[in-house]
């Protein structure tokens, strides 16, 4: 290359493209405010003009959106079922492969987190009650649950939130062993099916289902 000349634009596909900005704009929604972000500021996180990110996306709504369903999809593909162990121990592999998804990307954590409840409505709220309806559908499953009364529903809805809260804090402090963390949420999960079992006998065997076939 002569003295002076420019560097080549690199060539991406228009996945490739997307995919870049929409990570590109994770990074930024998991740090700050959404209001805070500008597609200025996505353009110049991601090394391109602001007119590429309007081609792409009509506007930083679109991109949001974009950049939370990406980071839903990224989780959901973690959360599937295992079924190696009893149902505690599937439970921990659940959590572990939750806590894998918080580690490794963190700022799409943050930013799908931080996309409700405040945002509940439209295609923001659907995306992130959508992950929440799928950790409650797997939960149900490992107890095998057919439906969700009220009182399993509030149980079960709370222990999720629980999860996300604990998540968040050990992302921002990291001042507990992530399996610590990991193990009080199953241990959670138990004592709280508990409680709820004394409200709804119908619980009862759901409880025994998850802790008869652990060994202590």
């Amino acid at each position: 290359m002569g003295r002076g000349a420019r560097p080549a634009r690199r060539r991406l596909s228009v996945d490739r493209r997307r995919e870049e900005l929409v990570a590109a704009a994770l990074e930024l929604f998991g740090e700050r405010d959404t209001e805070d972000v500008s597609i200025d500021d996505v353009a110049s996180a991601a090394g391109t003009s602001r007119a590429l990110v309007y081609h792409y996306f009509g506007g930083k709504q679109e991109l949001y959106v974009a950049a939370l369903r990406s980071a839903a999809d990224q989780l959901e593909a973690r959360l599937r079922p295992s079924e190696i162990g009893d149902p505690v121990d599937r439970l921990g592999v659940g959590l572990r492969r939750y806590f894998d998804f918080v580690e490794e990307r963190a700022a799409g954590f943050a930013a799908l987190v931080r996309g409700g409840p405040a945002n509940r409505s439209g295609e923001v709220g659907e995306i992130v009650d959508g992950v929440r309806h799928r950790l409650l559908g797997l939960v149900m499953r490992l107890l095998r649950a057919e439906e969700a009364g009220p009182v399993l529903r509030v149980t079960l809805r709370s222990w999720i939130a629980s999860v996300e809260t604990a998540a968040l804090d050990w992302l921002e402090r990291r001042d507990v062993d992530r399996r610590v963390v990991e193990r009080m949420l199953v241990d959670q999960m138990v004592a709280t099916l508990g409680v709820a079992a004394r409200h709804d006998p119908r619980i009862v065997p759901l409880l025994e289902n998850l802790v008869s076939e652990h060994a202590p």
